[in-house]
C-alpha cells in the first residue's frame, strides 16, 4: 500500500506540483535587462484620480487613458538622467500604436508648457503624450522618489508597477514588458 502511495505521489502528484509552479511563473512579466529595476505592484494599485494639465492647459486625469497600456513617466527638463531618457521614450511610443499603448510624459517644471514645449522641440521629442504636473500633486500621490520614475498602467487603469530611475526604454526588454501587458488584455 506504502508503495503504491509512493507511486501515485511521483506519477500524479510531481507533475501537479511543477504545472502549479511553473504555470505560475508563466505568467509573470519578462523583467530581464533594464526592466530588472521594474517592481511589480501586487495586486496592481488604482490609480489616483489626481487631476493635471496638457500643455494647452485642459484639465485631464489618468482615467481618460483607461482601455491603453499606459507608462506614466514623471521627468523634468533640469534633470540630466530624464533628458537622457526622453529619446528611448520617444521611439517606444513610435514602436507602438497611440490607440492602445500611450507614453504619457509628466513634467514637473515649474515654469510649464512655456520651458517644456521649447525644450521638446529642441531635442526633437516629437511622439510623446506630454503633460504639466506643476504643483506635483499627481507625483505625490504616486509617491514619486525622484526624477526620472515611471509607471505602468494597465487597460484597466491599474497601477502594475513602477522603475525608479532611468531606463532605456525602446531596449527589446521594455518592449517585451509593454507587450506582455497588450496581450493581456
Amino acid at each position: 500500500m506504502k508503495l503504491l502511495s509512493f507511486i501515485f505521489i511521483t506519477v500524479i502528484g510531481v507533475p501537479v506540483i511543477v504545472w502549479f509552479v511553473f504555470g505560475s511563473l508563466a505568467d509573470q512579466p519578462p523583467l530581464e535587462g533594464w526592466m530588472a529595476q521594474f517592481t511589480l505592484n501586487e495586486p496592481p494599485l488604482p490609480a489616483p484620480a489626481i487631476e493635471f494639465q496638457t500643455v494647452t492647459g485642459n484639465a485631464v486625469n489618468l482615467a481618460i487613458y483607461k482601455d491603453k497600456v499606459v507608462l506614466v513617466n514623471f521627468w523634468a527638463t533640469w534633470c540630466v538622467p530624464c533628458v537622457r531618457e526622453m529619446p528611448s521614450l520617444d521611439r517606444l511610443q513610435a514602436s507602438f500604436d497611440k490607440d492602445k499603448f500611450l507614453v504619457l510624459a509628466v513634467s514637473v517644471d515649474r515654469g510649464g508648457s512655456t520651458k517644456v514645449v521649447p525644450f521638446l522641440k529642441k531635442h526633437e521629442i516629437e511622439k510623446l503624450t506630454t503633460v504639466l504636473d506643476q504643483r506635483m500633486r499627481l507625483a505625490s500621490a504616486l509617491r514619486v522618489p525622484g526624477m526620472p520614475t515611471s509607471f505602468l498602467l494597465d487597460r484597466a487603469g491599474r497601477v502594475v508597477g513602477s522603475l525608479a530611475g532611468i531606463a532605456e526604454w525602446d531596449s527589446d526588454e521594455a518592449k517585451a514588458l509593454v507587450r506582455y501587458y497588450l496581450e493581456k488584455g
